[in-house]
């Protein structure tokens, strides 16, 4: 898939008014694997993102390495002052997180921009 594929694909858009990057994945764009969704954050977060929201609502499930990718781009913006947020997290996304610990770090909000408490 090429770099413009990928970038239609996850339908990433930029608000740079709160240097914030929103990445809507989908589990097309996941079944070729995580380079492509890596590449996106990286990306991002090169363009000086603080806050990077990860659109999930169209993702069944999310494995392990997915979200150990989320954890690396948090690394990142918190560094910078920023967070990762989750959005629209189904209950099995939640409960991964809840089994990890990870509910914790990354900020969770749901599918209509509502910050989880």
């Amino acid at each position: 898939m090429t770099a413009a594929a990928v970038r239609a694909a996850a339908h990433t858009r930029l608000d740079t008014e709160r240097d914030q990057v929103t990445i809507q994945l989908s589990d097309e764009l996941l079944a070729d694997g995580l380079a492509d969704v890596r590449w996106l954050m990286h990306d991002a977060l090169l363009a000086g993102a603080r806050q990077l929201v990860v659109d999930v609502s169209a993702v069944q499930h999310l494995a392990s390495p997915a979200v150990a990718s989320f954890l690396s781009a948090h690394r990142t913006c918190r560094a910078r002052g920023g967070a990762v947020v989750l959005r629209g997290a189904n209950r099995r996304i939640l409960d991964l997180l809840h089994r990890t610990g990870l509910w914790r770090v990354l900020e969770l909000e749901s599918a209509t921009g509502r910050r989880a408490a």
